[in-house]
Formats: structure tokens, sequence, C-alpha cells
């Protein structure tokens, strides 16, 4: 079977014809529908029809900012087609987020999913000249009285289908001049320092990707099933999507992230890729279910865990049986504790949840594997085409991010650097020159930005983002992300950002989880008129801090927080205080919130 995308469709719709490719939600009838591979084909070689005769070039850039949608994917391949390159965005992105990609990536046609992208859409339309044409993927979209140029996701369907032979002479032989050096997709970064760049990759990374991913994972096409709950826009789960389509696995696409735990409950993944953020808020629920049980019950699941941690890391981890008293225990616990958790988060026919994108405590991973849930940590970037490095199928080493994929190397450069050789490495960002030779050492290998070590068993431990790496006023080194990874295990805390370049010691701008703290302060008895007194209240923040204390009692003196300021709301998008992946912009966060880091230093 072929990995090249522009084949992937066509290979795969001869192969299982009308078996699902994958499902979406349909709102109004409250239901799974699905679509056949032989309808996804129709739909790809229609859409790739529509984009010659809306003037699409080879190598030229077309634009998605949608959420996810099954559209996303039909546009994709049919692009590919076409040798053209997908540039899709966040759904999150502002207005000038918009109109910088577009107009970086020159995209003339600009797909959008919902009424709200349609109108940022139109305000870009009209204050350049890039966006000529703009479709719109939902039915429920109104576009605007004056609109003569956008056109509606079924009328790109019915005008594909209508094609000239010439046209679909010219599609089919750019779909067989296709070349593996061929970019297919522009990923923008984040920008959590300076403006997005458009990291180039092309048919060959994702080729290559697929390839070793088929060689690393064990998977069941027939039995597996994939929750697409990420952003499309998102490497991980592109990547990972585009793998599920070349390997048959069923990919489930969750429309909306607020109706997460919803869908998980519905579909029951048996994979699923996600941020370290969703499993630290799954350990923090379950540690509150167990803080509420009686004596007995937290006896009980106190030995649950302590047999699943010496079952499931002790042996199973590194390939061996327990011992027979240690698995007559496991699969008593396994049927009466466990297996009632991990039905109600939803995962209870997991095989492998990849994880990725910022650390995971070693804490909450030896948690959810003492639990029977199989979190597989890895390491990538966009500029990677995702994975570097992800747990091995044995002897994952706790604490690390795994072990490099076959043909991918990575080394150690100065500066504890994590540097990457593969071909999977990006060809380059998209229109700048200069950026791209800066990310390359002279020899070729790709400079990540992030710092890390080998362990004795060749594992890689990623220990900060060197941008994020800061100095106290009295030379200590402080990595924020550790201390921010660890206070993301409490209950009572949402967000974090941990402050002190160039201090005499270590602060946080906390955001705590408003829900848990009301909670408990009715349990406390403890009166408020407001978020913004809660968060003020004495001994709300006595309470914090004894938590902090106690999660950071690991950590040295001086890396310790030593003082805190709670805030009344998170951080958002919105106030340029996130990035679309939900990373924390450190330079905003100071600049914004001066007043309050200035006090904790008073």
């Amino acid at each position: 079977m072929t990995n090249k995308l522009v084949e992937i469709v066509k290979t795969q719709a001869n192969l299982f014809g009308n078996r699902e490719i994958y499902y979406h939600k349909d709102t109004v009838a409250n239901q799974w529908k699905s679509t056949s591979w032989t309808d996804f084909q129709c739909d790809v070689e229609n859409a790739s029809l529509a984009f010659e005769i809306l003037g699409l070039k080879t190598q030229e850039c077309l634009a998605v900012f949608s959420q996810n949608m099954p559209e996303i994917l039909i546009t994709d391949f049919a692009a590919f087609r076409n040798r053209a390159i997908s540039v899709p965005i966040y759904a999150t992105s502002s207005k000038s987020e918009v109109e910088y990609i577009v107009n970086d990536a020159n995209a003339h046609i600009l797909c959008v999913g919902s009424q709200e992208h349609y109108n940022i859409a139109r305000e870009v339309a009209k204050s350049n000249s890039v966006v000529k044409q703009i479709i719109t993927y939902s039915p429920d979209i109104i576009t605007d009285t004056d609109d003569m140029t956008t056109i509606s996701w079924q009328n790109v369907l019915t005008l594909g289908k209508a094609a000239s032979p010439s046209c679909r002479a010219e599609v089919e032989k750019r779909e067989t001049e296709a070349d593996k050096s061929d970019i297919a997709c522009l990923i923008y970064t984040s920008g959590t320092t300076g403006e997005p760049k458009g990291v180039m990759l092309t048919h060959s990374n994702f080729d290559t990707a697929i390839d070793i991913h088929k060689r690393q994972l064990i998977f069941n096409p027939e039995t597996d099933k994939s929750l697409c709950f990420l952003p499309l826009s998102h490497i991980f789960e592109r990547a990972w999507t585009y793998f599920c389509l070349s390997t048959g696995i069923r990919v489930y696409i969750n429309q909306n992230p607020k109706l997460i735990q919803d869908s998980i409950k519905e579909v029951r993944p048996t994979i699923m890729c996600s941020v370290p953020r969703f499993w630290e808020k799954v350990y923090t629920a379950v540690q509150e279910n167990f803080a509420s049980m009686g004596f007995m019950q937290k006896a009980l699941v106190k030995q649950a865990i302590k047999i699943g941690k010496i079952r499931n890391l002790k042996y199973a981890r590194v390939g061996k049986k327990a011992p027979v008293w240690i698995e007559a225990q496991y699969r008593f616990f396994d049927k009466n504790v466990f297996a009632k958790v991990r039905h109600a988060i939803g995962v209870d026919f997991g095989n492998f949840f990849p994880t990725a994108g910022a650390p995971l405590s070693r804490n909450i991973t030896e948690f959810l594997h003492s639990m029977g849930i199989n979190i597989m940590i890895g390491y990538g970037l966009s500029e990677t085409t995702a994975t570097v490095t992800c747990f091995p199928k044995k002897g994952f080493e706790l604490g690390t991010v795994g072990k490099s994929l076959p043909e991918i190397d990575f080394k150690i450069g100065p500066n504890n650097e994590i540097l990457v050789k593969g071909d999977t490495v990006m060809k380059g960002y998209y229109n700048k020159p200069k950026e791209t030779a800066e990310a390359f050492t002279p020899d070729g290998w790709f400079r990540t930005g992030d710092a890390g070590l080998i362990s004795e068993n060749g594992s890689l431990i990623l220990t900060e983002r060197i941008k994020d790496l800061f100095k106290t006023s009295n030379g200590k080194y402080i990595a924020p992300q550790a201390l921010e990874s660890r206070l993301g295990e409490d209950k009572y805390i949402e967000q974090v950002a941990v402050i002190g370049d160039q201090r005499k010691y270590v602060t946080a701008i906390i955001i705590p989880a408003f829900e848990a703290l009301k909670e408990y302060a009715s349990k406390h008895k403890i009166q408020y008129r407001s978020i913004e007194e809660l968060v003020k209240n004495s001994e709300i923040l006595k309470m914090i801090e004894s938590r902090i204390n106690e999660l950071q009692k690991n950590f040295a003196a001086f890396e310790q927080i030593k003082r805190f300021t709670l805030l009344p709301k998170e951080f958002s998008m919105e106030t340029g205080e996130l990035t679309n992946t939900l990373k924390i912009r450190r330079s905003i966060i100071n600049k914004l919130y001066s007043r309050e880091i200035e006090a904790m230093y008073a």
C-alpha cells in the first residue's frame, strides 16, 4: 500500500469501498453519521476539479479557517490532487492573524467553517486584495447581500461534477506529476515570540512520518478508532489523521472542543491524540472522586493503585509477566476499580493515547498507567512533521519523552539544545530564508529551541523551552515549565505563569479552577460577593499556598515559588495571553500584569 498523500484516497477507496472512513456528529439528529471511502473519493475528485476551475494553480496556497469538519479533509486531498498547498488556520485566530497568514501565503482561496469565520474572512477580503474567493463549509452561514464571490461547499462539489473534459485532464495531469518534494502543507507556528512562520512540510515529510509510525506502533484498522479532538490545524492531529487514513483506522471528527467529554463517552475511542492538559484534568477529576469516598473505599483504591503500579510499571512495562499473586490481585482491582474509572472517562477500550505538546508530570503518567490507561508520551514539533520521539512498545522510561523513531536522529548540542535530523524535518520557513538558515546548524541539524538530556538507555529527557529559561538576579537558572506542569496537577489550579527573570526570587500568576474554588468556599462557609473578592480571600490564599508548597517541595529552594497572585479571569487567546495552541505568551503576561508582578516584589 502506497503512502503517497496524493494516492491515499484512490488506493484506500479501491481497498475499502463502502467501508467507513470517518464519522461526524449530526447535531440536528444528535447522532454520529458515517462517510464511506467511495463517497469520500467522489467528493475529493469533485472538489479538486472545482478548485482548478476557481483558478488554483500548482504549488499555490489554499487556506482553511475552520473548526474541525469533514470538509477540511476533502479540501486537503483535493488540493493535493492539484499539487497545491493546504494552509490550515486555527479556528480561534483573530482577524489580524488570519490576514497575516493569507497575505504571507498569498492564498487567493479561503475556506471557512462557521458564521464567525465567514465574517472575519469578509473583513480580510475587503481590507486587502489577496483573498479573491471565499468558500463556506456550513450551509447555515448567511452571506452578505453585497457578496457576489462567495460560493457554498455544496456548489463547489456541483461545479466540480460538471467539469469539462479539459479540466479533468488538467487535474489528472497534475496528480500524475505530483512530486515528493512538493510542499503539501504550510503549518504556521503559534508565535510565542515574534511573528508566526509558515513551516513548509513536503509530501516526502508526511510519507516518511506515516511509514515510520506504521513500523513503530501496534494498531488494528478493524478495531481501532481515533477521536479527532485536537484542531486539524495542529500538526499533531493533522499528521495523525493522515496516518489513520493511510492505514484504514476509522476517524471520529469532534467538531466542538467544548463537547469533548460527551464525545469521548459516545465514541469510546481506542486512540486519541491529546495535550497533557487534558490528562491533567482527568487526573484531578479522578482524584477528587477518590477523595469523596469513605474510609474503606479509599483503602481499597490505595491498594489497587499500588498493585496496578507494580503490575503495569514494574513488569508489563518491560514485557515481563507479573508473579501469580500480583496478577490475581490486579485482575480483581482491574475489574472492580480500574475498569469503572476507564468507563467513566470513556477510554475503556483504549489501545494507546499519544500525548505531546508540553510536559506531563511523571506522577500523572504513573497514575494513569497504573489504572491501565496506556499514555504514550512523545515529543515533536511542526518543523519535524510532529513525532521525533515517543514511548517504545516495551521498556519506556518514566520521566522521559521516549526514544527516537526509525530514521530520525537527535542529539544534544550547545546549551543542551535538542538537535534533529531526518526525512521528516521541514523544507524551511515560507518566504523566510534568513529564519530558515538560522534554524539549522552548518552541518544540517535542525535546532528545536528545546533543551534536553539523554538518559542512560537512550531516551530523551525534555527539560525546557530554551527561550522560556530565565535567570534570577542571584544567577540561578529557572525552568518555568517544570513548575507550571507540577502545579497543573492540582484541582484548584487551572493556569500558571511562573515569573522571575532577573528578580530576587520566583513568583507566579495563577488562574484558579473557579468551580472547584466555589465548591471549597461553600464547603468551608467562606462568604464572597464576586470572583474578584473570592480570589483575594485570606483563607483561599492560605489554602492555595499550602497546596503550592506541597507540590513544589521536591524542587530546589531557589526554584520554588515564594509569592503568587490569583487572578479572577482566565488567560485567553483574545487578549494575546495564550497562543492558538494554548501556550502562554510570557512576555504579554509580564506586560499586562506588571502591576500585580511588581507588587509581589515590593
